[in-house]
């Protein structure tokens, strides 16, 4: 099987966190550093070489759709939310290949660039997805307690260890099985983990979890940092 040449961006989200930013903007369209937070997630995608890029779409979607446009990305509009599974679902049949990158809008990022670290590294023989995580020290403006604990050979299991970065590689096989139109991710990952298939790398620079409106002066701050 070769490399993922197909990812999706996360873009359809109502971005309750984010309010009153989001009100009237879509979040991918929060300004951070002075991009919008879809600029920065693409940027790390087009870098990697990644040929096809698709963005779900629902909440505000005329501005995500010109947005879009502008970039040269493939938009998969949904009429109602399909949750994160359901979303790649409905996106496939826009994306090649047996194997696709899906990467979550609302965060930045430091160091190497982390699509790139994750196509090295997969091995579809062994694995099923496999996930990009953060350290707990590396995690900046992110509340939550850890997801995943790491085995010695890269397996995951849930426990409050890393951090899932919202990046990572999945089959397509998994998805087009499930029965369900709405369905969140974690549906997939439950049977892959069963499976002793699910694994996990770290990132070697920082991460910003960019949900909330106070986290914005947290991610310009660290990317004025990293390039000091």
């Amino acid at each position: 099987m070769p490399k993922p040449d197909a990812a999706l961006l996360f873009a359809a989200g109502f971005g309750t966190r984010m309010r009153p930013l989001t009100d009237a903007l879509p979040k991918p369209l929060v300004t951070v550093a002075g991009r919008p937070l879809f600029d920065h997630a693409l940027s790390l995608v087009r870098d990697a070489g990644i040929g096809t890029v698709v963005a779900n779409t629902h909440y505000l979607a005329p501005q995500m759709a010109a947005h879009l446009e502008q970039a040269g990305v493939t938009q998969s509009h949904e009429p109602a939310i399909l949750d994160t599974g359901g979303g790649l679902k409905a996106a496939l049949p826009l994306m090649p290949g047996e194997a696709v990158l899906t990467l979550n809008t609302d965060a930045v990022w430091t160091g190497g660039n982390p699509v790139k670290a994750l196509l090295n590294q997969w091995d579809p023989t062994r694995m099923d997805a496999l996930m990009m995580l953060i350290d707990r020290d590396r995690a900046v403006g992110h509340k939550g307690k850890g997801d995943f604990l790491v085995a010695d050979d890269g397996r995951l299991t849930y426990g409050p260890g890393q951090i899932y970065s919202g990046l990572q590689i999945i089959k397509a096989e998994p998805f087009r099985a499930m029965s369900e139109t709405v369905f969140s991710m974690h549906a997939v990952w439950k049977a892959l983990l069963a499976d002793n298939r699910l694994f996990g790398m770290s990132h070697d620079g920082r991460w910003c979890d960019v949900g909330y409106p106070e986290a914005i002066p947290m991610a310009e701050t660290m990317l004025r940092d990293a390039h000091v």
